[in-house]
């Protein structure tokens, strides 16, 4: 298994984000403090107040990566977000990140809570945090290549591992420092997932995670939640991030995306 210097993917991430268009211009994006002193970011794209979601970045548990898309899920949708800062793995290993997620949404009380592959993943587990506890549940997962299963033992994990933007390697590497012991931590393995909010999953053709979110979308419905369900086909895991901008396949997949959350929240 690879292991990778946490501290240079970090500032790679960092500089890979700088180089990209800043994204649309907004009413306003602020820095606070939110529950327990987690940080937060706050875009806004008009004065007055609009449908407020909560959003989780991805970046293997281990990077942040998502200001761009934050601006153009605010834009595009005519929604709030709020960007949660989640602790991060290594340093600070499950269930952290989750904790931080659920503790946002608590205080928050958001329309929908959003994420791209580990933040995905963390929105899924802060709603069974909430359910499981008798807590207000968001009314919408927004899952944008989610990690669900980190047993990491569905086919396309083999199949699309390599070659393409997310490699097994890493993703090995990134859930074993995320945990020791995955299948308790896998919201595809949950015993029931009834009461779950109704959800949004978009999968990507081409992702190493991309049976695994559309294994969780076929069981959500399962389980009574309107569940609107997309693979794009052509696609690679991140498509979300930037890929816009030189592939017309992924600025089509992004409006679709922006479409059918502007269409649930402002229902």
């Amino acid at each position: 298994m690879i292991h990778p210097d946490v501290t240079e993917l970090r500032e790679g991430s960092r500089r890979r984000a700088a180089d990209r268009p800043k994204g649309p211009e907004l009413h306003s994006v602020e820095d606070v403090q939110g529950p327990d002193g987690i940080p937060v970011r706050h875009y806004r794209p008009a004065g007055q107040p609009r449908p407020l979601v909560v959003f989780a970045h991805g970046g293997g548990f281990v990077l942040d990566t998502h200001d761009r898309t934050c601006r153009r899920i605010a834009d595009a949708c005519d929604v709030e977000v709020l960007a949660v800062d989640y602790r991060r793995a290594p340093e600070h290993p499950y269930p952290a990140a989750i904790d931080d997620v659920a503790a946002v949404l608590r205080w928050a009380r958001p329309a929908a809570v959003a994420g791209d592959s580990a933040g995905g993943y963390l929105a899924t587990m802060a709603c069974l945090r909430l359910r499981d506890a008798g807590d207000p549940l968001p009314g919408l997962q927004i899952l944008i290549c989610p990690n669900t299963d980190l047993t990491l033992s569905r086919p396309s994990v083999i199949d699309k591992g390599a070659g393409y933007s997310l490699d097994a390697d890493f993703l090995t590497w990134a859930v074993s420092c995320w945990t020791q012991d995955p299948a308790p931590a896998s919201p595809l393995l949950a015993p029931d997932l009834h009461g779950m909010p109704d959800a949004i999953i978009v999968t990507a053709e081409h992702d190493a995670l991309r049976d695994e979110g559309d294994a969780y979308a076929e069981r959500l419905a399962r389980a009574g939640a309107h569940v609107v369900h997309r693979q794009e086909p052509g696609l690679e895991h991140g498509f979300v991030q930037g890929m816009d901008l030189v592939a017309e396949e992924a600025a089509a997949a992004q409006q679709r995306l922006f479409d059918d959350i502007a269409a649930l929240i402002h229902r």
